[in-house]
């Protein structure tokens, strides 16, 4: 598939160098793209910046019924787009349809917000005076997003930015351009003007100059915490409002009076699913001492089941890592863990006889807390076991990383389990499951090296992509200082 750039309403090739893409299950080719130069990136935001004047003036409302239109386009196509993101991501047509149903889910909750973007009414503390809030939009945003959602991550960015009145220049994945230029079709047939929704191809190079681009208003970047500091510190040389999620370590952790079997199945979907290529994959696992080798023995029972293999046969539960840097990074952390006389249970190893990136789910254990492997992100299927003495040890030691996105605790004391929710320190909090499905509704995002604080999902998207504009209303006929003409009634 030839994949082009959609600026200003019109599909061109970027005049860069080509990339071609490959099936990471098979190594066959999949997509090929140009990718853009500067001069493509400032072009997307001249036509960006022209279509904003008559983007934020179009009511709210109706830009929401942009937004049902795009949705109901992407539930039609739900097939089509989860198919080509099977064979750029290697995602499970389970996984994958998952996620585009996440990408739906968004389209119709933000178009409900064009009527429901509600401001304040405050009592001013003057008489015969009028005060309140509202949001504006902030103009041009440079959401730039990474191959392991392709689909789910972008539609954060991009639908929360649409309806608040902002336009939009993104600059995907260069994995998967195939999956960016069908995900477009959607946004270019629900009839969007020309220019709010641009889409630029390419390798980190257009994103840098997207970050770099002075009428770029805003940054939105998904991606490593290494490449997201130099994004923040990039973007602040101009004062540019950035939002940054970023990397993880997330904990289950596994206390003496859960239920064994659902925390068990919980830890493998958490840690294996997407191939542990998800930010907030399971990573490590904090055992409390007593259940230690009852869980390992029924983790290792549902790992030694799964199917690792071409996620086109729909039998597959794992599919392959991204590219072969992934495989090789695994396997240096797996060289650390032999250093460390870390027994590894199951995996440790790349799956020879398959022609894709493949490597077999691994479990090591224990882990000392203090480990490279029980503190860095590994984004691969790797799974650390950590003992601990109880809940409090057990949250110690989950806050001891500089990550803090998602954690779990397997309990079924209702002490423990809000114990745990107080004490954690992450943005995301399960009981009774595992680090994994974050739903539209509710903000997403998490703590320390995760991000800067801000927020994706929810209504805390909706802060994260517009202003607060504070109106006050003076209707006495007389001048009134606030803070110091307090005695006129």
């Amino acid at each position: 598939m030839q994949a082009q750039n959609f600026v200003g309403g019109t599909w061109k090739s970027g005049s860069g160098e080509k990339i071609l893409n490959y099936n990471p299950a098979t190594r066959e080719p999949v997509s090929e793209a140009n990718s853009s130069s500067e001069q493509d990136v400032q072009e997307a935001v001249v036509k960006a910046g022209a279509a904003f004047e008559l983007w934020r003036k179009k009511p709210a409302p109706l830009r929401g019924e942009y937004l049902y239109q795009i949705g109901m386009l992407l539930k039609e196509r739900k097939q089509r787009i989860a198919r080509l993101i099977s064979l750029e991501v290697g995602k499970t047509k389970v996984e994958a349809e998952g996620e585009v149903q996440e990408a739906i889910d968004m389209a119709f909750y933000m178009a409900g917000e064009g009527r429901r973007m509600f401001g304040h009414t405050i009592p001013s503390e003057l008489p015969d005076k009028w005060t309140m809030s509202a949001r504006e939009p902030v103009g041009i945003i440079g959401a730039i997003s990474a191959f392991n959602f392709p689909v789910a991550v972008p539609s954060w960015k991009i639908l929360p930015s649409l309806i608040l009145g902002n336009t939009v220049v993104w600059k995907p994945s260069p994995e998967t351009p195939a999956t960016a230029t069908e995900f477009t079709r959607c946004f270019e047939d629900a009839g969007l003007p020309p220019g709010v929704f641009n889409l630029i191809l390419g390798d980190a190079q257009p994103g840098q100059f997207l970050v770099e681009e002075p009428r770029v208003a805003h940054i939105s970047f998904t991606g490593s915490t290494e490449t997201g500091k130099v994004v923040y510190e990039s973007a602040a040389k101009q004062l540019k409002r950035v939002s940054l999620e970023l990397g993880g370590k997330n904990a289950i952790i596994v206390l003496k009076d859960a239920n064994l079997e659902l925390a068990a199945e919980g830890i493998v979907w958490a840690a294996f699913g997407t191939s542990g290529q998800r930010c907030t994959a399971a990573s490590r696992v904090i055992i409390e001492e007593g259940i230690y080798d009852q869980l390992l023995q029924r983790i290792l029972q549902i790992t030694s089941q799964l199917n690792i293999g071409d996620v086109r046969d729909e039998n597959v539960d794992v599919g392959p890592l991204i590219n072969e840097n992934s495989i090789e990074k695994v396997e240096a952390y797996i060289k650390r863990a032999v250093e460390e006389n870390i027994k590894v249970h199951c995996g440790g190893k790349r799956l020879e006889g398959l022609p894709g990136h493949f490597f077999a789910p691994t479990v090591l254990g224990p882990v000392d807390p203090t480990s490279p492997l029980a503190k860095e992100e590994i984004f691969g299927p790797v799974l650390c076991l950590i003992k601990a003495q109880g809940l409090d040890e057990a949250i110690k030691i989950n806050n001891s990383v500089s990550y803090g996105l998602s954690t779990a605790v397997f309990t079924r004391n209702v002490n423990h389990a809000f114990t745990g929710i107080k004490g954690i320190d992450t943005g995301i909090v399960y009981v009774n499951h595992g680090t994994t499905g974050a739903e539209i509704q509710l903000p997403f995002g998490g703590t320390k090296d995760t991000g800067n604080g801000m927020r994706e999902a929810g209504q805390a998207a909706l802060d994260a992509f517009s202003e607060w504009k504070t109106i006050y209303i003076d209707y006495s006929d007389k001048l009134q200082r606030a803070q110091i003409d307090t005695d006129l009634l």
